[in-house]
């Protein structure tokens, strides 16, 4: 036999993939290689598909029911790119979407039309309805639209046979596997009560953040884990639910199996997604982006989007977060430009990024924010106002070698106090004692709230406010920390803990830690004020400017004036601690041996020009110089939109120069002409009229614009503002999701994978949106998402 067949070799059942110069792949000539999918990131983008034929048999069906699902990718607020065809330029028309929308699709990697229908079920039927022109090449010829037209043919097309196609794969009632069961009307509402029942229960453990699986799910076992145990909960006190769920539901038809449950927060996940991209809708934005790793040491990107809604309030909404194998900002820009693929999101409409100053991400040449206005030059980059606010103190503590010492010292004394349950046991009774005494001497009021538990709090550089909580819990148990450290210098485990108490316990009952104490507890209480109102969602761009300039007033007030009080307050402070209190008009004595040659200073000249004086200074010096956005021209003509004080600040021309650093909305000279004409008519408008007079900052404008209908009879007005407020203030919400990823995939589930993460993460952020969507539209994804052995 072996003469009438010649046995193939392996290599030319399996060609190797090939990729060509733009690095665009080429599809394997043989059938019998299919790459591995995850069909949760499947790409929007007819640029980055491959041929369904390419994919797994029995992942096809899947994979169609996922695009249908999805929709043809329709980005209609891309910049669509001009093509010259002889002497006329001419591009593709989003009108076109609205005649061909349920197949039309447009890839904006290729500048191409294709058909969604043909892309999932062609019938090679040659050059019929324009080939594979419409699935594979891409149709560009932007000047023959009538190629559409053409392409639908009649009603025996290729084109019509594969919408047939596609409308007998959704349509469940049609398969033959349900064909062949033939569900009763009553197992149909059976299978609606199970599948509500359990989406129920999902509901609740999204909200709270837990986990679904126990150590067995058994019906025998004592830990089945929080879905099973709350749905037999829920059985138990639901007769109609009772009857139809766990013992009582058919063996291959419980819906409670794991991959069941997934698929229920897939569905969750994708339909709180969807209500989240078709919020933004039309509306430009920008992107908050932010990288950490999680507890199973996977680099995880999350991302924000922040936009303007329609009832002019200022919205940040978590998109998703992506595991990226490199903290690269190329590979950074390729992880955003596949999530924006997804959702159907263009980076032409981008005009705002922010991010947390790292290298790869504010680098000048090779940056995140670089590579992404290399593309669109309009996404205006800020630095993060409350990440810079830390720098700042961070940057001033390493400077000042005094105040460094005095962090040094309260890091080892926490340390050293909270290193043991028992040191922190004694620490607790000593402060539940001294609390007891106050209350009965009358220094201290009792009442509901007063007067709770507190400890030591750890600082951290990178921890918001840290510091400033760790100076404050030190004074309020300062004299139940000096009774601990008492006790460590006399029964320390070991010589060495007894000689750190013992030094601890030297710096810190003397006036100079006391001063320093209370001097940075005063300063960073401004700075923590200012903190806590950048990390605010609808915090606009020229309040943080205009807190900064708080913030620095305050501390030039502090300055001016605070001396005086600062003294008073250690000089109280060392008494209650029986603490020696230095006389300011004595010779100051530094540390150390004494120096000949030395120009003598007195006690005051010390701690108020070499000290006080100087911190402040070095305060006021590092916010200047680290938020240089305020100097920035583009900043400096949003701040003519603020209505505080009747509009005073307004000023045409700067604003008119604001309006042409977006040349893309307002692109012609008539435009900027009219907007001239608008903002004469506006501030003349809006200053006599009593319900614009109070106003605080922009994100209050852009709503009572709203609500007086002002964004209708001056829309480039409304327009400037829009874009003022898209311009990111702080990535607080980002680091939101960062903690809430540490609460969902923490020690005891290090192996959650990256899909299900994300999907229970959207849920979790956004539970204002999953609580707006009903069950029904989430059943209906569920079914749709493959075929299901129960029908509704």
């Amino acid at each position: 036999m072996d003469k009438y067949f010649k046995r193939k070799a392996m290599t030319d059942l399996q060609p190797p993939i090939l990729k060509n110069d733009n690095h665009d792949q080429v599809q394997p000539t043989s059938k019998s290689i299919q790459p591995e999918v995850n069909l949760t990131d499947l790409p929007a983008d007819l640029g980055l598909r491959i041929r369904i034929s390419n994919y797994n048999p029995n992942d096809q069906d899947e994979i169609r029911r996922l695009y249908l699902q999805k929709g043809p990718c329709q980005p209609r607020n891309h910049d669509f790119p001009y093509t010259k065809f002889g002497k006329q330029l001419r591009r593709f028309n989003p009108a076109w979407f609205n005649k061909y929308g349920s197949w039309l699709e447009y890839s904006i990697r290729k500048d191409a039309a294709f058909c969604l229908y043909c892309y999932l079920f062609r019938i090679d039927n040659g050059e019929q309805a324009g080939g594979e022109s419409f699935v594979v090449e891409g149709f560009k010829n932007w000047k023959k639209k009538e190629k559409f037209e053409v392409h639908v043919g009649g009603p025996n097309s290729a084109h019509n046979q594969a919408f047939k196609a596609c409308q007998d794969l959704m349509n469940q009632k049609q398969h033959i596997r349900t064909v062949m069961r033939k569900q009763s009307d009553q197992s149909r509402r059976d299978y609606r009560v199970r599948l509500n029942a359990s989406i129920d229960c999902i509901r609740f453990i999204l909200r709270q953040g837990l986990a679904f699986c126990g150590h067995s799910e058994s019906e025998d076992s004592n830990n089945k884990g929080n879905f099973l145990e709350l749905l037999q909960f829920l059985s138990n006190h639901n007769e109609s639910i009772r009857n139809v769920v766990l013992q009582n539901a058919p063996e291959n038809l419980k819906l409670t199996a794991p991959d069941i449950q997934k698929d229920i927060v897939s569905a969750v996940a994708t339909e709180t997604t969807n209500t989240i991209i078709n919020g933004v809708g039309d509306a430009l934005f920008a992107i908050l982006i932010d990288e950490s790793r999680d507890i199973s040491i996977k680099e995880q990107m999350a991302v924000v989007l922040r936009y303007v809604n329609k009832q002019g309030s200022v919205t940040e909404r978590f998109l998703g977060i992506v595991h990226v194998h490199e903290t690269t900002a190329i590979s950074l820009k390729a992880a955003i430009d596949e999530l924006f693929s997804k959702h159907g999101l263009s980076i032409s409409r981008l005009r705002g990024q922010g991010y947390d100053g790292a290298s790869n991400m504010q680098g000048e040449f090779n940056g995140l924010k670089t590579l992404i206005m290399k593309e669109n030059k309009y996404a205006f980059y800020v630095h993060c106002f409350a990440h810079q606010l830390q720098l700042a103190l961070v940057a001033v503590a390493r400077k000042h070698s005094q105040i460094c010492s005095l962090f040094s010292t309260v890091s080892n004394m926490v340390n050293v106090v909270g290193s043991s349950c028992k040191r922190h046991d004694i620490l607790q009774e000593k402060q539940v004692d001294k609390i007891i005494e106050a209350l009965k001497s009358g220094e201290l009021l009792s009442g509901q709230g007063l007067n709770q538990d507190t400890s030591l709090k750890r600082a951290g550089d990178t921890r918001w406010g840290s510091h400033y909580g760790t100076l404050l819990s030190l004074i309020v148990m300062f004299s139940s920390v000096i009774s601990v450290l008492e006790i460590v210098v006399t029964d320390g485990f070991s010589m060495e803990k007894r000689g750190d108490a013992l030094n601890l316990l030297k710096l810190a009952q003397t006036f100079d830690f006391v001063f320093d104490l209370h001097l940075m507890k005063t300063i960073l209480g401004i700075k923590n004020e200012l903190s806590k109102a950048l990390q605010r969602k609808e915090q606009d761009i020229v309040n943080a400017m205009s807190l900064v300039q708080v913030s620095k007033q305050r501390l030039q007030m502090m300055r001016d004036n605070g001396w005086d009080s600062l003294l008073i307050e250690v000089s109280s402070f060392c008494a209650k601690e029986n603490i020696p209190v230095l006389n300011m008009d004595d010779k100051f004595v530094a540390p150390g041996r004494s120096r000949r040659h030395v120009e003598e200073i007195t006690n005051l000249h010390h701690y108020r020009a070499e000290l006080f004086y100087t911190t402040i200074d070095m305060q006021i010096q590092e916010l200047n110089n680290r938020f240089t956005e305020v100097t920035t021209e583009l900043l400096l003509c949003v701040a003519c939109l603020n209505p505080s004080n009747s509009f005073c600040a307004f000023d045409k021309q700067k604003l008119i120069r604001l309006a042409e650093f977006y040349p893309v909305e307002f692109s012609t000279i008539i435009q900027l002409m009219a907007l001239d004409n608008q903002l004469e008519t506006y501030i003349i408008d809006i200053r006599s009229n009593s319900e614009f007079s109070e106003l605080e900052g922009i994100n209050n404008l852009a709503e009572k614009m709203i609500k007086t209908k002002k964004d209708i009879v001056y829309p480039l007005v409304y327009l400037l503002v829009t874009l003022a407020l898209i311009l990111p203030v702080a990535t607080a919400t980002v680091e939101m999701a960062f903690s809430a990823m540490k609460i969902l995939k923490n020690r005891l589930r290090n192996r959650m994978g990256d899909e299900l993460m994300n999907d229970c993460l959207v849920a979790y952020i956004e539970k204002d949106i999953f609580d707006s969507i009903d069950n029904e539209a989430i059943i209906q994804r569920f079914q749709n998402m493959k075929t299901r052995r129960g029908q509704l």
